[in-house]
């Protein structure tokens, strides 16, 4: 690192569990967040900030007027903007020396396993099942570590699956994809805008975590914040030997 980063990271390099050699990992690391909005925004304007060396924003939205009141990473200027560039110019601002892709696209198939497969961590902070299945697939395959946030209404969910530890489970074994789950939208069931800030400010905490790396993870356990009360429980995960993803179906 020369001056400037030492200066810029200071606050990270003092503390132990990062110190320079953690600062240096993360910002040799590179990150995948799927999805620019209300979990990607704050999740991907700390990791900016943070250094992470590489980021790449997966998203093929729009910016649109009802987005303002929680995706902080846009503005009223940019409304009608792909997100991923209106994202971009705001993690510019906060970090010009770090390297930001931004792919106005829809990751699927082969492109996202392509993309997961050049990652460090991956950030899961889209809004439906589909994608989040199909982005566990890929990091179930590729053995890249999941940081999976959800939030809708007044609550919210994280949790890490870690492909790497053969006794972690994947989000498969928490959500079966041929079970059927209902997509709960924002736009007819209605968003806390703080709650999405708590989740994807949390998301890239974990993110941090692994790459640096130190502490525990959320690996094999759920967290589900209530935004009525402010409360948090925890429910402890375990991988399905039977799951049809990262198990033995027959099993």
């Amino acid at each position: 690192m020369n001056d400037q980063q030492l200066l810029r990271y200071s606050r990270h390099i003092l503390l132990d569990e990062i110190g320079i050699e953690g600062q240096q990992n993360l910002l040799a690391a590179h990150v995948l967040v799927i999805g620019a909005g209300g979990l990607g925004s704050p999740a991907a304007l700390y990791l900016a900030a943070s250094g992470v060396g590489q980021l790449s924003l997966v998203d093929h939205d729009t910016v649109d007027l009802t987005n303002l009141q929680r995706q902080i990473a846009h503005t009223s200027a940019r409304v009608g903007m792909a997100k991923v560039a209106s994202a971009q110019l705001s993690l510019q601002q906060i970090n010009p020396e770090i390297t930001i892709n931004a792919l106005h696209e829809r990751a699927q198939d082969a492109r996202l396993h392509e993309l997961v497969a050049s990652s460090d961590v991956v950030l899961d902070c889209s809004d439906n099942f589909a994608t989040r299945h199909a982005v566990n697939q890929a990091c179930v395959q590729h053995k890249v570590p999941l940081v999976s946030g959800a939030a809708v209404r007044l609550d919210g969910q994280i949790s890490v699956f870690d492909a790497r530890d053969s006794t972690s489970p994947c989000y498969a074994c928490l959500f079966p994809p041929e079970q059927e789950f209902e997509d709960v939208q924002c736009s007819t069931m209605g968003i806390f805008a703080p709650l999405v800030g708590i989740i994807g400010a949390m998301q890239a905490a974990e993110a941090l975590k692994l790459l640096v790396p130190f502490g525990q993870s959320l690996a094999g356990r759920l967290l589900l914040l209530d935004g009525r009360n402010m409360s948090w429980d925890t429910i402890k995960i375990a991988r399905n030997a039977a799951c049809s993803v990262c198990g033995n179906p027959h099993a």
